[in-house]
């Protein structure tokens, strides 16, 4: 019996959506299905472009349907921005191959700018362009500033017209091989400060354009271009001034959500494989599964991924509902970017750890997996940088909360319209958030729930009791150890937020929560041994430590759980 809480291509039936949009999720499945495990392997391994995919979503409009916005869909019924729906198809992509996901996400970050801008011909072009089966990229990186946008030597000089001749290189761009639009950022040479950045589209094919080299060894055409004496015409320009600056960060804030469920499609893969082959190995007369801490790693690892697909299943909803006055999401968005995709990380490492040599193999998903798993915390921002984003938010978040009206699940057919007016990207201290507290009190009853609730008000005791003087709060190797703790209190929340309205059982609930209460005691020992930490952090910290409570029956229901998974998929030859 499949698990009601993975994704399993052979009974996928995405039956909450509008019929159009199933038919591309299950299309896209089949599509996948029909090439086989052997294709797929080949070419992950020769790094071929992904050409015939591409071609099957031209044909499909996949592309075209779920990324055209309302505003720009010329009257078509479905085509809309549907953070969930895009949400489930990130999944699919990441449960085939990381490369497919990200030819979508970099299309995803270069369409950004446009549908942000009130350039009306770019946008009908975009559209178009998409209607067509294009891709396209977001030009903002450079080698020697990285994602600095304050420092970019990408110069657009007045032409004279109206227009500008930009020349510069940008570096680490997708698809920036193929590009029917590269939204490429810049600054104008007459004019200095904020007032003078610009966001312009480019063309890929224009002979001013010049195509350097793949800066990556993968399908993933993460490229090098440079741009000498392009013409930017008036209609070419996208954004000025401030607002530039301000489409680059929420284009960031609108992609870096799609790494966590990339991350989630992975494991799942991965977990089938894995699982499957420890449950059929003999060592020593009995099934690899027979031994206590193979099932605790492959049980760890299970609760760990389902803790990835509440989390950021409910984190939709806030998307979904947000707007001027409920800008809570912008907390739940670097948790995705930062918390899914490390979890992701540690499920592999679990499973990898039970399944030894078999993961290097070449005929297997895991091999890749074990390898782009990596890619996903270290993209749209390092996992310092948006932790030290989460930061923010402590204060509000734990001490702070408001009242807001309840976010219901939000997988209707609608058009997230408020993603490309977000407006300036600043005021993050200001923004407040419901009160945490209550998702935690429903599941008291849960020992583990209730175990790490007092870890959750030991660190509101610290924020108001100990937390960092002035020279502390420049240090952030110690900001960071804080700020792993409370990412731990908020990915909790949005679990049991999402337990509550999927009737999750509570077994699996308990024992991911022995897990958080372990990962909680981990951070604190590792906060008491901080250089800067003062007497009354280290005290504190170990004061923090909790045992999971044990229940020897309880973990043997999940285990029973993550055994079906065995011989439950194999992807067709």
């Amino acid at each position: 019996m499949a698990d009601p809480l993975l994704f399993n291509p052979r009974t996928y039936d995405p039956a909450h959506f509008d019929p159009e949009t199933r038919r591309l999720l299950r299309a896209t499945v089949d599509w996948f299905e029909e090439r086989g495990k052997r294709k797929l392997i080949e070419d992950y391994r020769s790094r071929a472009w992904l050409a015939d995919f591409l071609a099957f979503s031209a044909k499909e409009g996949l592309f075209a349907t779920f990324l055209t916005p309302a505003s720009a869909a010329d009257g078509h019924e479905d085509k809309r921005w549907d953070t969930a729906r895009i949400a489930a198809l990130n999944e699919i992509f990441g449960f085939y191959g990381l490369d497919y996901w990200y030819a979508w996400q970099v299309t995803i970050l270069g369409l950004g700018p446009v549908w942000q801008s009130d350039n009306a011909a770019a946008r009908a072009r975009a559209a178009e362009l998409l209607a067509q089966g294009e891709v396209f990229a977001f030009g903002l990186s450079e080698k020697a500033h990285g994602a600095d946008i304050y420092s970019t030597d990408m110069l657009l000089e007045p032409d004279g017209d109206g227009g500008f001749r930009a020349s510069g290189s940008k570096y680490y761009i997708g698809n920036g091989n193929a590009a029917g639009l590269v939204s490429v950022f810049g600054r104008r040479t007459d004019v200095e400060g904020p007032d003078g950045y610009v966001f312009f589209a480019a063309d890929s094919r224009h002979e001013a354009y010049h195509l350097v080299k793949n800066v990556v060894d993968s399908s993933k055409y993460v490229s090098e271009f440079r741009l000498e004496n392009y013409p930017v015409a008036a209609e070419d320009v996208l954004h000025t001034g401030r607002a530039a600056f301000d489409a680059a960060l929420n284009t960031v804030n609108v992609g870096k959500f799609n790494l966590c469920t990339g991350a989630i499609g992975i494991c799942e893969h991965a977990m089938y494989e894995a699982v499957t082959h420890a449950h059929n190995r003999i060592l020593y007369g009995r099934p690899v599964t027979a031994f206590p801490h193979v099932r605790r790693e492959l049980t760890d690892a299970y609760v760990r991924l389902v803790g990835m697909k509440l989390f950021s299943d409910r984190a939709v909803d806030y998307f979904r509902s947000a707007g001027p006055d409920d800008r809570r999401y912008l907390l739940f968005n670097p948790m995705t970017k930062m918390k899914v995709t490390t979890e992701g990380e540690k499920v592999i490492d679990l499973m990898w750890d039970v399944i030894a040599a078999k993961g290097f193999e070449k005929d297997t998903y895991f091999a890749q997996a074990a390898t782009e798993i990596r890619g996903l915390p270290k993209l749209e921002g390092t996992v310092h940088v948006n932790l030290a984003l989460i930061l923010k938010f402590m204060g509000n978040h734990l001490l702070n909360p408001a009242e807001y009206a309840p976010v219901p699940t939000r997988l209707d057919a609608a058009d997230d319209e408020f993603l490309f007016r977000q407006g300036p990207a600043r005021g993050l201290g200001s923004i407040r958030f419901h009160d945490w507290r209550g998702a935690y009190d429903a599941y008291a009853h849960v020992p583990n729930v209730g175990r790490f609730r007092e870890q959750a008000d030991a660190l509101c005791e610290f924020v108001t009791t100990a937390a960092p003087d002035e020279e502390q709060s420049r240090d952030l190797d110690l900001l960071l150890a804080i700020g792993q703790l409370f990412a731990l209190v908020v990915h909790g929340q949005l679990i049991l937020e999402q337990a509550r309205l999927t009737g999750l059982e509570e077994d699996v609930l308990d024992e991911l929560f022995a897990v958080l209460v372990r990962d909680f005691s981990a951070h604190a020992v590792e906060l008491h041994g901080k250089d800067s930490a003062t007497e009354a952090q280290q005290s504190w910290a170990l004061g923090a430590v909790r045992r999971p409570v044990v229940d020897d029956a309880r973990s043997a229901r999940v285990w029973e759980r993550v055994e079906a998974l065995s011989g439950a998929y194999e992807m067709a030859p």
